[in-house]
């Protein structure tokens, strides 16, 4: 079991991802045209920081996402020696794992996404890959590990597949 395998972006489920993004978008920018009064001519201060605090978070992760869909690189990459994902900005900041650090991995609902996550022992070596922020996302104080999250909502498999791929790995 030497080979590696990778996975690359799935054009369709991209282009499905930024269609409920544009949607979403389009909501919010009502949402904030209401808030500044276009329609009733009262300012709604509230709803208008909040509206476009969000609107310009999605736009920002829209043109994010419209810039890297020429990337024809995989987003995730196993082999039996470690693995590497993109799909994610925690799992993209810590670059490669190798599987002998890997303790547990699991299906985790998030939002409205299925992630596979991978609890990973031996902190010191991948201390210093990512930012303080970043860090504070992946590491569990209390049980002293880090947890990165691969997606598969872009790739060409769905996430219960993935899953058994990574467990088949780590099992090696």
């Amino acid at each position: 079991m030497n080979e590696e395998i990778n996975f690359y972006r799935n054009a369709k489920k991209t282009r499905s991802l930024l269609l409920y993004a544009s949607a979403i978008s389009i909501l919010v920018a009502i949402m904030l045209l209401y808030g500044i009064g276009t329609f009733d001519g009262v300012f709604k201060i509230k709803l208008s920081i909040a509206s476009g605090a969000i609107l310009l978070i999605m736009l920002v992760l829209i043109f994010k996402m419209l810039a890297s869909i020429k990337d024809k690189s995989s987003l995730i990459q196993i082999d039996s020696n470690g693995f590497s994902g993109r799909t994610t900005p925690v799992a993209k900041a810590f670059g490669r794992i190798e599987w002998q650090d890997v303790t547990d991995v699991q299906l985790q609902k998030v939002g409205g996404d299925t992630l596979v996550a991978v609890t990973t022992d031996n902190v010191d070596k991948y201390d210093g890959r990512v930012s303080k922020f970043l860090w504070k996302m992946a590491y569990d104080e209390q049980n002293l590990k880090l947890n990165i999250m691969y997606s598969a909502s872009e790739i060409e498999i769905d996430a219960d597949e993935l899953y058994k791929l990574f467990l088949k790995y780590w099992k090696k």
